[in-house]
């Protein structure tokens, strides 16, 4: 299984791109750390120079977003979706994430 990005997601991931000058070769690092309320967190970041990471890394592309994971970040994301959504309770990145058992009620933290 991969990570998939949704439309939304891939419009405004492209969008920030622009508006932070991120180089065309930067990719998308998607991972996971240990924080919040329920024991892990979601972490997403543009990695510059995805050369440097680690072998396992494993590499996917959606909707036009090349994006990189490490391994053990995989483990807790293989089939997860990332979504955009912009609402009355505000506007952010989400993760639709199979694998977690709990989420906390903001969804930026899951355990599974």
């Amino acid at each position: 299984m991969s990570i998939t990005i949704s439309d939304r997601a891939a419009h405004r991931i492209k969008e920030i791109r622009k508006e932070q000058h991120v180089p065309d070769e930067a990719k998308l690092r998607v991972g996971v750390v240990s924080g919040g309320c329920s024991g892990l967190t979601y972490d997403l970041n543009f990695d510059a120079d995805p050369q440097q990471g680690s072998e396992e890394d494993q590499e996917f592309e959606d909707n036009g977003i090349k994006l990189i994971v490490d391994m053990r970040s995989f483990l807790y994301l293989s089939g997860t979706e990332l979504d955009y959504t912009e609402g009355l309770e505000g506007q952010g990145f989400h993760f639709q994430n199979p694998n977690a058992t709990r989420t906390c009620s903001c969804g930026e933290s899951f355990s599974v």
